[in-house]
């Protein structure tokens, strides 16, 4: 049965790959960014654009144009990564990340949780280098931070949210082959999307709040 999926960061690499498999499979794909590129304008999606999800009103006005239409996944996608060091600090790129990385997707969530019902799935797209466990070489500090406080922002909204049937997951996509990191991944944007589309679709609420490598790999926080 075909599903509404909503995809913020669509325009381009995991959003776009993600947009395009939806599409493929036969779902409803409303795809959310500020500018629409050329290969997303291509896609028979709903496109809603200058929407900046740091935005308090650009949120609302997302809501807005959203509003009495169920989501079956909502899948917050957009993401920053800036490179600080010791000895390079920057407030600035660190805030930043923390505004698009973290409080960004819990900000939509909230703003769309009209729109979720009884099986409705939101997905947080995270990193390990979220994990405290995990990090064994230190910097990037304002992504690391971020990524950390998105997965707690996950894990008490699939708390908050499990007694309406929503279920929550924290997902990493891998070193993907996107501009962000300068195209130097191990695995494309398609098999990424891939991946993790298996992962939405195993998601239930027994397993609400998990934190995971989009392979199916459980990752320690």
């Amino acid at each position: 049965m075909s599903k509404h999926v909503v995809i913020t960061g669509a325009n381009r690499g995991i959003g776009l790959a993600l947009t395009q498999q939806f599409v493929n499979r036969g779902d409803t794909v409303t795809a959310v960014c500020r500018t629409p590129s050329d290969a997303l304008k291509q896609l028979n999606v709903n496109i809603i654009e200058g929407i900046d999800v740091t935005d308090s009103a650009g949120i609302a006005a997302l809501a807005n144009k959203l509003n009495g239409k169920p989501i079956d996944i909502l899948l917050n996608n957009a993401g920053l990564l800036e490179r600080e060091q010791l000895g390079a600090l920057n407030t600035q790129t660190i805030e930043a990340q923390f505004r698009v990385n973290a409080m960004g997707p819990l900000l939509v969530t909230d703003a769309l949780r009209g729109n979720l019902s009884d099986g409705s799935k939101v997905i947080m797209i995270t990193s390990r280098m979220g994990s405290m466990a995990d990090n064994g070489s230190g910097a990037y500090y304002g992504y690391r931070m971020s990524k950390a406080a998105l997965n707690a922002a996950g894990v008490s909204l699939a708390n908050d949210l499990k007694e309406a049937g929503v279920a929550v997951a924290m997902l990493h996509p891998g070193f993907v082959q996107t501009e962000m990191v300068n195209n130097a991944g191990d695995i494309s944007a398609e098999t990424a999307a891939e991946r993790l589309i298996a992962r939405i679709d195993e998601l239930t609420l027994s397993t609400t709040g998990q934190f995971k490598h989009s392979n199916g790999e459980s990752l320690p926080w």
